[in-house]
């Protein structure tokens, strides 16, 4: 069975978090910084290759109120010019508050605030894994 990958998209960085090979356990991997499609698909591709990645999980940030807003749109966007990059299924799954809750998880770590900057987009990529290999084992 191979990895799954979960990417969270932010304005500078994607986070991206991956499983262990049985799907169990979602962990921060890394961040890939923000440019284009083409180079955020090569860095993409190479993880994929590298880590036996099979499906790929993008977190789809809804409003608190459940509906896509602008965030979501700009996801979506992303993910038509991604697309054609990866070989794999890609999903999304919502990630409403991830962002807040992987920044809590670190202060509660006491994590320092410029640490936090540099590694919150993954650990928010990891609690969007975390959530979903959970739904998918219920």
């Amino acid at each position: 069975m191979g990895r799954i990958m979960a990417l969270d998209l932010g304005s500078r960085r994607i986070g991206v978090a991956l499983s262990d090979p049985l799907g169990i356990i979602g962990q921060p991997f890394g961040m890939i910084e923000r440019s284009d499609v083409s180079t955020e698909g090569a860095a993409l591709r190479l993880i994929v290759a590298e880590q036996e990645v099979e499906e790929v999980v993008v977190g789809l940030p809804f409003t608190l109120a459940g509906a896509e807003g602008p965030a979501a749109r700009a996801v979506r966007e992303w993910l038509g010019a991604i697309e054609g990059e990866l070989a794999i299924p890609i999903h999304t799954w919502d990630e409403r508050l991830t962002t807040a809750a992987a920044q809590r998880v670190l202060v509660s770590g006491g994590v320092r605030r410029a640490r936090r900057k540099r590694v919150v987009d993954q650990m928010a990529a990891a609690l969007i894994l975390q959530s979903y290999l959970d739904a998918r084992r219920r």
